[in-house]
Formats: C-alpha cells, structure tokens, sequence
C-alpha cells in the first residue's frame, strides 16, 4: 500500500493514526475505500456523517426524496434550508463543508431491479439504510450474489436492529425468507419514530463499516463485525439483545441452489416495515 497522507490530512486524522489498531496504513485504506449508502434519511443522515468525517473517500448517495420540514426532528445532515431540495444534494453539500477529503457521487434515483447491480458493482461497500422491505430484500439480494459486503439497520419507534453480511456468513432471506403481506406493518408516518434512535443505530452501522474498510478492506484487524449476529435495541428500557442466525441452505439467494440474477425474482410493491427515515 502506497501512503500519501498530506500535512493536513496527518493532523485532521491524527486521532485515528495514533491508534495501534488504524494508523496511517489504516487511514490510506479508508480513504481509498467506496462506499454506497441507500437512504438519505433517519439511517443515512449519521451514518454519512461519520463516514464522511471519518475519511471515507468515495461515498455514494442514493436517493430520491426530497427534504422536508418534518424530516429534522432526526435527519441531521439537512437543515430548514434544505426543505424542497432533493436529499442527495443536501448531503452532499454537508460532506463538502465537513470533509473536503471526502468525494461524493449523488444517485438521485429509488433503487430497483433495472439499476440495483450497476450501482452497487462501483462499491467495496453498501449501507442498506432503506426504509422498505422491496430495497431491503433487493440491497440484499444484488449484494449477496455479487459478492459485495453491507450492513443492514432499521428502526421503529424506539426499537432498532442491525447486522452486517459478508460473503463468509448467511444472507437477510436466511433471517427474514418473505416480507410480512401488505398492510401486515403499520406505516412510517402514521408510527413515529423517536428522533435519537436513528442516530444511534446509524452510528452502529458507521462503525461496522469502518471496521469492514479496515479489516477486510486491507489494512489491519479491527475486530469482528456482526456477520451472523443481529443486534436488537430498546430505547425505552435501554437494552441490547444479540440474536445468532446461520446460512439456510435452502435460501434461494445464498443457498446450496442459488440465483443466477435479480431478474429471476418478483419484488413486492413498496411498503415500510420499519422507519428508516
């Protein structure tokens, strides 16, 4: 590996590069990295925060919502400003103040089936911070045949949960095969979410991410990552339980009989099984 961190970069990252377990072989890495993050909104606000802060070189951005007022209470990556903006501008505007390290592409598009593996195929890594079991199910399934790793969130009121697939360890169908029918779940708006939540369990995502950028990325060991654990967090009662799952050999995804593509699956309509926004 090749290092090149400038005067500047030596200082901004200096309490990374003072670390035994990064350093600055570390530091080139994550600056080297890409990675994909799904979701401007609740999820994606923090974890493009702290990546971005962290150095991540390239952070992709999709999304095609636009800011509103009631997005602030939790997004905190746009401000009253950005209200009517597309999301994707607005958090690429907050990465350019805070990090100028930092280049970000903006995918001002929903994920689907026709886009999906030509968007993730430029990432070492994707952050699944979606909202709806159609993009969760769909991340999942172009990442898991493509090899690529990615973590997994997704909150409800004040409960949260997160995990993160590699190639060595299950995949999401083997945890949750189906999504529950439509009108099984209530819907986000109608829910609410506690604001804090989000960053929370986006923080935990931003961590898992840099620890995959450091680990598996390259650069040193940064210890394990939640590849076959899934974490569930009450806010209320402020617990955290660990839950373990295996690889389901019969999952058409990463299963002993696996698909050839996306296209040899139906993706259900959209609908929101846990506020992600």
């Amino acid at each position: 590996m090749s290092l090149s961190l400038d005067p500047t970069q030596l200082d901004r990252y200096s309490r990374h590069i003072i670390m035994d377990e990064v350093g600055p072989e570390g530091q080139q890495s994550l600056l080297d990295a890409s990675v994909l993050v799904v979701g401007a909104g609740g999820l994606g606000a923090p974890v493009i925060q702290y990546l971005a802060a962290a150095g991540v070189g390239e952070l992709g951005i999709a999304d095609d919502d636009e800011v509103e007022l009631s997005n602030l209470q939790r997004q905190v990556i746009h401000g009253d400003d950005d209200v009517g903006r597309p999301k994707v501008e607005s958090a690429a505007d907050f990465v350019a103040t805070l990090n100028p390290d930092v280049d970000v592409r903006t995918h001002q598009t929903r994920v689907e089936p026709d886009n999906a593996e030509e968007l993730i195929a430029d990432y070492d890594f994707v952050v699944d911070a979606s909202d709806n079991f159609r993009t969760r199910y769909l991340v999942n399934d172009v990442c898991t045949l493509s090899g690529t790793p990615f973590s997994h969130g997704a909150i409800y009121k004040f409960e949260g949960q997160v995990t993160t697939f590699t190639t060595e360890g299950p995949c999401y169908r083997c945890l949750f095969p189906e999504a529950p029918p439509q009108g099984m779940v209530p819907d986000c708006a109608s829910t609410g979410v506690l604001g804090v939540l989000p960053g929370t369990v986006g923080c935990i995502q931003a961590t898992e991410t840099v620890k995959y950028l450091l680990g598996e990325g390259g650069a040193l060991d940064a210890g394990e990552l939640l590849d076959g654990r899934m974490i569930f967090y009450d806010a209320m009662d402020m617990t955290f339980e660990e839950v373990e799952f295996r690889r389901n050999p019969d999952c058409p995804v990463c299963g002993e009989n696996p698909i050839d593509s996306v296209a040899e699956v139906e993706y259900a309509e959209e609908s929101c099984p846990v506020n992600a926004g």
